[in-house]
C-alpha cells in the first residue's frame, strides 16, 4: 500500500513538473514571437517609407520637417536630441547613484539600509508625466534664475528630470552587485590595513564591474527610451543643436506627438513613426549588445 502511494506521488510530482517545464517552455518561445513580431512591424512600415526616401538622406539630413511643406526626413536632429538628454542625465544619475551604491553596501548599517533603499526606490515608483511638470515648473524657473537665456522648454531641464528618475536604477542595482562580493574579500583588505574607501574603490566596484556596467546600461537605456518628461519639458522642436539651454525634440518626443495627432494611416507620416522607431530600437539593440559583450569579457 505505501509503495503504492510512493509510486503514485512520484508521477503526480513528474507530471507537476512536466506542466510547469512546458509552460517555462512556452513563456520563453512567447517572448521571442512578440519580438519577431515587434520587429516585423517596424520593418514593413519602414520599407514603404524608404520606398519614398532614401536612406541615406534619412540618417545624414540635418532638417526634419515632415509635417510641413516642404517635406525634409532628415533624422540627425531628432538623434541629437535623444543622446543629448541621455549623456546629460547620465552625468547626473550615474555618479549619484554609484555613489548612493558606495555608501548603502559600504557605509550604512544594516537598519539605515533598510529604511534608506526602499525610500529611493520611492523615486522610481513615480510616473514620468510627474518628473516632466516637475521639470517645467521648478527645474527650469531655477535654471532661467541662474541662467536667463534658457528657453522655456530645454534639453538640459529635461535632463535633470530623467536624471533624477533614473538614479534609483543606478544604486539599486550596483548596490546589489556590490553586496554579491563576499565579506571575505573586504575581511582580508581591512586586514592589510585599507580603509573603507580604498576597499570600495579599489577592491568592491572592480569586483563587481560587471553589474554596475549593466545598471549603467540599464539606466542609459531607459534614458534614451523616456517619453513623457522630454515631451512636457525638452519641447518640440526638432532643432540641431548642441546648446542644453535650447528646445529640442528626441526619437519618442517626435513620436508620441505625431501618434497623437490627426494623421492618415499609411501616409507618410505615419510611415516616419514607425522608420525613428526601427532606429530607435536599432540604437537600443546596439547599446545592450556592447554592454553584453563588454561584460562577458571582462567576466572570463
Amino acid at each position: 500500500m505505501e509503495n503504492t502511494q510512493k509510486i503514485s506521488r512520484k508521477r503526480k510530482k513528474k507530471t507537476s513538473e512536466r506542466v510547469i517545464e512546458t509552460l517555462i517552455r512556452i513563456f520563453a518561445i512567447a517572448t521571442v514571437f512578440i519580438t519577431v513580431g515587434i520587429i516585423f512591424t517596424l520593418l514593413m512600415e519602414s520599407l514603404k517609407f524608404f520606398d519614398h526616401v532614401s536612406l541615406l538622406e534619412f540618417l545624414t539630413g540635418t532638417v526634419w520637417t515632415p509635417l510641413m511643406l516642404p517635406a525634409h526626413f532628415g533624422v540627425l536632429p531628432l538623434v541629437v536630441g535623444t543622446f543629448t538628454i541621455a549623456i546629460l542625465a547620465s552625468i547626473v544619475a550615474i555618479p549619484l547613484g554609484l555613489g548612493t551604491a558606495i555608501y548603502l553596501s559600504e557605509y550604512a548599517t544594516s537598519r539605515l539600509r533598510k529604511v534608506l533603499k526602499p525610500a529611493l526606490e520611492l523615486l522610481a515608483g513615480i510616473p514620468s508625466i510627474v518628473y516632466g511638470y516637475f521639470a517645467l515648473t521648478f527645474i527650469t524657473p531655477m535654471l532661467r534664475t541662474i541662467l536667463p537665456d534658457t528657453e522655456v522648454f530645454n534639453s538640459l531641464s529635461a535632463s535633470i528630470a530623467v536624471g533624477i528618475m533614473i538614479i534609483p536604477l543606478v544604486a539599486s542595482l550596483s548596490e546589489d552587485a556590490m553586496n554579491a562580493i563576499p565579506n571575505a574579500m573586504r575581511s582580508g583588505a581591512y586586514a592589510l590595513g585599507s580603509t573603507r574607501l580604498e576597499v570600495a574603490t579599489k577592491i568592491v566596484i572592480p569586483a563587481a564591474k560587471s553589474g554596475i556596467v549593466a545598471s549603467f546600461v540599464l539606466a542609459i537605456s531607459r534614458a534614451i527610451g523616456e517619453t513623457m518628461i522630454v515631451a512636457i519639458a525638452a519641447g518640440a522642436s526638432p532643432n540641431l543643436t548642441f546648446n542644453p539651454l535650447r528646445s529640442i525634440q528626441t526619437m519618442t518626443g517626435y513620436m508620441v506627438s505625431v501618434s497623437t495627432g490627426d494623421i492618415s494611416v499609411g501616409s507618410m507620416e505615419y510611415q516616419t513613426i514607425f522608420a525613428v522607431g526601427l532606429l530607435l530600437f536599432f540604437i537600443t539593440f546596439a547599446l545592450n549588445l556592447f554592454a553584453r559583450k563588454y561584460i562577458s569579457n571582462k567576466r572570463r
